[in-house]
């Protein structure tokens, strides 16, 4: 299947090469997109040497300033929808190799009986590696206040390594979301599963940024509780019109 990698990118110079060229060698035929938000560090300048080397296999989505993750995503999916019309799957991840790139083909494989494939840190117990305690608890009250209200069928709601079918992006609006924060997570795994597309989790073990910053804070955290408050509203007004089993695949 025709695979089409995007990757934010804010200040993210120390990373790039490495998780370009750990992607390419997991996923030789993918495309990779990167979606910088004007990094003033010089990864846009360390992109396009990619380009240079790799012109097929490298593109770049060069924005004005930085707006934040949910932001950057959706104009990367639009672009990408726009400038690959023979995208089948869409993968989005991290530049900071915190979303190990040799799990790719084994997402690719499970979205053949897949909608939405979430990569999860807690299928089985916690696969986290080099996480302080207060991160790991906020993490994971995070996930369950999320799964609690939204009633969402996955065990990492915030996600942020996840493989879409083209008609998944294609469905649920994006240029109508609000949230920005890693709430967005949240969000488009809420209107892909209320759209009655099948959800599924992948197991993985994630690793802690080895270069750079978080880019966490308060203000993200509240936005992804009044947002998480919000869907939980809608799944609640719209009960009576649908039913609350898990959907069914669309995949043939």
């Amino acid at each position: 299947m025709s695979v089409v990698i995007i990757i934010p990118t804010y200040n993210e110079a120390e990373n790039v090469d490495a998780v370009f060229y750990k992607v390419h060698a997991a996923l030789p035929d993918a495309r990779v997109l990167f979606v910088d938000d004007n990094s003033p560090d010089g990864t846009r300048e360390k992109i396009r040497n990619l380009q240079e080397c790799h012109p097929d296999a490298v593109l770049l989505l060069d924005r004005d300033q930085k707006e934040g993750l949910g932001k950057a995503y959706v104009a990367g999916y639009a672009h990408a929808l726009k400038i690959c019309p023979d995208g089948e799957l869409f993968i989005q991840m991290d530049a900071d190799l915190s979303h190990d790139p040799t799990y790719l083909p084994g997402m690719v494989a499970a979205a053949a009986k897949a909608d939405l494939v979430v990569a999860s840190r807690y299928v089985d117990g916690v696969s986290i590696v080099n996480w302080p305690l207060h991160r790991l608890i906020i993490s994971k009250m995070g996930t369950a206040f999320a799964r609690m209200v939204t009633g969402l069928p996955i065990t990492d709601c915030t996600s942020g390594f996840k493989c879409y079918r083209r008609e998944v992006l294609e469905a649920i609006g994006l240029d109508s979301i609000r949230s920005n924060g890693y709430v967005f997570q949240v969000e488009t795994s809420f209107r892909a599963w209320r759209m009655g597309f099948r959800l599924e989790d992948f197991s993985i073990i994630f690793y802690e940024r080895q270069h750079g910053e978080s880019k966490l804070d308060l203000s993200i955290a509240l936005e992804a509780f009044v947002i998480i408050c919000r869907l939980g509203l809608q799944r609640c007004l719209q009960r009576g019109a649908r039913s609350e089993r898990l959907p069914v695949t669309r995949v043939p």
